[in-house]
C-alpha cells in the first residue's frame, strides 16, 4: 500500500469503520494532531456516529531509533495494540475511565498495521477546557486528583507492566540511574550549555542516586499523564488516553511529571507521604530525558517541529537549574 506518511484517509479506514461500526458508511476522517507513535483519526459515519480509530505501525511511529523494543522493560518503547488493551483492562479493573473500545485488530487484513477503534470523547482535553472554562477544569482536575490516588495507590511487589512479571531484576533506581546517564550524554553531545557542566550534572546525579533508600512496593501509573492525556466526557468526567506507557513504578516518577505538566494545579495531586529523595533525584532524570529524547526525535521527520524545540529549551533550563 503507496501512501503519504501518516495520512491514512477514507480509502484505507473505510473497512475498518466497516468492522467497528457494521454497514454504517464512512464519510468523512480527521487526523487528529499530537502523538508520535501511533496514528490518531476521528472517523464520521454517514448517520454522525463517530469513532476514534489509533494504527500502530512502521509509518505512524517517528520514533525510530528506540533505546529498546523489550515491552518487560518499563521504559521500552510504549507502543502496540497489546501494550494498550492489557493497560486498557488494568486501568479499567481499578475504576479509572479510559475510552470504550469499539473493535480491535491484530490481523493486519483491514489495514496495514494493528488497530483499536475507540468511543470518541467529545469534550475535548482538560489541557484546552482550562482556557475555555476554568472553573469547570478545576472540578475535572480536582476529579482527576482522586483518580490518579487511586491508581497509585494499587499496589504491588513488582515494578513494570501490568501482566508482565519481572523477578531478580534491577532496583527501580538503579534503572533509572542508567536511563539518565545515557541520557546525559545524548544532551551534552547536542547541547553545548550541558556538555559545559557534564561534569557536575554527572556527580549530581551520582549523589542523589546514593541518597534513595531500597524500595519493595510499586503503585500503578500512567507514565506520562499531562493535561492533554486527559480528555473531558459529558459528564466532566476524566478520561485517560496514551495509556500504553502505563505499569507498575515508583509513584514519584510520576508525580515529577504531574509536577512539570500541572504548574500551579499540581496542588490537586499532592500528597505526603513521596519520598523527597526520590522526588529530587528523578526530578533530574525526568528533565534530562526531556532534553535527549526530543533532541532524537527531531533527527527524523517528526513534523511538529517548533513544540518539541520548546520542550527542549524549558528542560535545558530545568536541568540547568538542579546546579544552582
Amino acid at each position: 500500500m503507496v501512501r503519504i506518511r501518516g495520512r491514512l484517509g477514507r480509502g484505507e479506514l473505510s473497512g475498518v469503520a466497516r468492522a467497528a461500526f457494521g454497514g454504517r458508511e464512512l464519510v468523512s476522517v480527521e487526523r487528529l494532531r499530537g502523538g508520535s507513535k501511533k496514528g490518531v483519526y476521528r472517523l464520521v459515519l454517514d448517520d454522525r456516529t463517530t469513532g476514534i480509530a489509533y494504527v500502530w505501525n512502521a509509518d505512524e511511529d517517528y520514533w525510530t531509533d528506540v533505546a529498546t523494543q523489550d515491552r518487560s522493560d518499563p521504559f521500552g518503547h510504549a507502543s502496540g495494540l497489546d501494550l494498550f488493551e492489557t493497560a486498557h483492562a488494568a486501568l479499567s479493573s481499578t475504576a479509572v475511565r479510559v475510552p470504550r473500545v469499539e473493535m480491535l485488530d491484530r490481523s493486519r487484513s483491514l489495514l496495514a498495521g494493528e488497530v483499536a477503534v475507540l468511543e470518541d470523547v467529545r469534550g475535548g482535553t482538560l489541557e484546552a477546557l482550562w482556557e475555555r472554562d476554568p472553573g469547570r477544569a478545576g472540578r475535572v482536575s480536582a476529579r482527576l486528583g482522586d483518580v490518579v490516588r487511586t491508581m497509585h495507590d494499587s499496589r504491588r511487589d513488582r515494578y513494570g507492566r501490568p501482566g508482565i512479571d519481572r523477578a531478580g531484576v534491577d532496583p527501580v533506581e538503579w534503572l533509572v540511574l542508567c536511563r539518565a546517564l545515557r541520557h546525559l550524554g545524548e544532551a551534552a553531545a547536542r547541547v553545548d550549555r550541558i556538555a559545559a557542566v557534564e561534569h557536575r550534572l554527572l556527580g549530581l546525579l551520582h549523589d542523589r542516586h546514593a541518597a534513595v533508600a531500597p524500595r519493595t512496593e510499586y503503585g500503578f501509573i500512567h507514565g506520562e499523564l499531562g493535561p492533554d492525556h486527559v480528555l473531558v466526557d459529558d459528564h466532566d468526567e476524566p478520561v485517560l488516553i496514551d495509556i500504553e506507557g502505563a505499569m507498575f513504578f515508583d509513584i514519584e516518577w510520576e508525580h515529577v511529571f504531574l509536577e512539570l505538566r500541572f504548574g500551579s494545579r499540581y496542588s490537586h495531586f499532592r500528597r505526603n507521604d513521596l519520598d523527597g529523595d526520590r522526588v529530587r533525584f528523578y526530578r533530574l532524570a525526568m528533565y534530562l530525558s526531556l532534553v535527549a529524547g526530543p533532541l532524537r526525535l527531531l533527527e527524523g521527520d517528526f513534523p511538529d517541529r517548533p513544540a518539541m524545540l520548546e520542550i527542549v529549551e524549558q528542560n535545558i533550563g530545568r536541568t540547568l537549574a538542579q546546579l544552582s
